[in-house]
């Protein structure tokens, strides 16, 4: 089998998940926080913390500082509610907050679709090469960049 089994939470859900992770790890919920959440939720994509003040900026119609962001976002990706793709230094929202696990991503070159994959077999065996190789492991990082099945065809 090696996928892992979890429920992908949207919408209301989802937020609530998230709400419930970030208190669950002793942090506030704050207005700022679900405005990210929800921001970053909404691009459907991978976001900059860039990307993300200037979509704030627009619907609060005050200027959001992108440093702001960044800090908002390493708490996501802390407390598990966001996760970071490595070679576009960019977020996406975790669908399934609760559930802490390593996992890969395909990343389209061609139109930035991101696809979050689940396989506990293959990233134990990461952790474990890791290990044998005299190495702690923290948190690995797999991406695989290609193109989606949409960009293949055209």
């Amino acid at each position: 089998m090696g996928k892992h089994e979890h429920r992908l939470e949207h919408g209301a859900d989802l937020a609530d998940a998230a709400r419930a992770a970030l208190e669950a790890a002793g942090e506030q919920w704050t207005p700022m926080r679900a405005n990210v959440f929800e921001t970053l939720n909404g691009f459907g994509r991978p976001a900059t913390a860039y990307d993300v003040a200037d979509a704030l900026s627009r619907t609060e119609g005050r200027r959001v500082a992108p440093n702001s962001i960044y800090r908002i976002l390493d708490l996501f990706v802390t407390t598990n509610l966001a996760q970071r793709i490595e070679t576009a230094n960019a977020y996406v929202v975790n669908a399934h907050p609760a559930c802490r696990h390593d996992c890969m991503f395909l990343v389209c070159d061609g139109c930035g679709k991101t696809t979050h994959i689940d396989d506990d077999v293959l990233t134990a065996r990461v952790r474990s090469t890791a290990i044998a190789a005299g190495f702690t492991p923290v948190r690995p990082v797999i991406e695989v960049q290609g193109r989606c099945a949409a960009c293949a065809d055209n």
